[in-house]
């Protein structure tokens, strides 16, 4: 993309655009519709995880479907034994990465258009840290990995993420099992989630005001 500010200027978007939808009863909150599949599907316990996981790893869907807290929460209510909870945990990150898959390649295929449109795509360095840090959120990996399909990078970071996801599963359960409820529930607060795209925002606007800035110079 010609400037970073466009993915978290679409995220914000879309995340206020989805807000206003529910707050003004125009659509039914996300959780809503999957306590509904739940009551559905009661039998399905592995079946309802895996697609309440994938439909909030999914860039944009998953700002609707706030899965990851309901998911856990339905884990510990199950009273899981050791094996259940590997299960599980494996069952989460298949979901997860499945959900990287799809935004990857969802990436890849706008910056190819992107470049058949003449626009040339900057091609950034990734770490190690940047992967750790976009996995804090289930939403921020999702833009992550639209990121890097975008810049035509490897597809290994899939796979990578996809084994970090393994102990942040077991540690995400067994946070929710001895912390409340409530407090686990910060990550999917709506209000949390805008502060954090709108300061991804600002930092993307100062680093393209910084590189106008830099081509300015270099082209006196």
């Amino acid at each position: 993309m010609k400037y970073a500010s466009v993915l978290p200027l679409s995220a914000l978007s879309a995340l206020l655009l989805i807000s206003l939808l529910v707050s003004l009863n125009l659509i039914p909150p996300g959780i809503q519709l999957i306590e509904s599949l739940q009551a559905q599907i009661p039998n399905a316990f592995f079946l309802i995880i895996f697609l309440i996981i994938l439909l909030e790893s999914i860039i944009y869907v998953g700002f609707y479907f706030p899965g990851q807290f309901f998911a856990v929460i339905l884990v510990v209510g199950a009273k899981p034994t050791a094996l259940d909870v590997l299960y599980l945990t494996i069952c989460m990150v298949l979901a997860a990465t499945i959900g990287s898959f799809i935004n990857f390649h969802l990436g890849k295929v706008a910056g190819k258009r992107s470049e058949e449109n003449g626009n040339k795509i900057e091609q950034k360095e990734t770490k190690l840290k940047h992967l750790l840090l976009a996995m804090i959120h289930i939403n921020s990996l999702a833009f992550f990995m639209f990121s890097q399909g975008n810049q035509q990078k490897s597809s290994k970071v899939i796979t990578l993420a996809g084994l970090l996801n393994l102990p942040y599963y077991l540690l995400l359960i067994a946070g929710t099992a001895v912390l409340s409820e409530e407090v686990m529930a910060m990550a999917e607060n709506t209000t949390l989630l805008i502060t954090i795209v709108s300061v991804w925002l600002l930092i993307a606007i100062a680093l393209d005001v910084k590189r106008h800035k830099q081509r300015d110079l270099a082209s006196d």
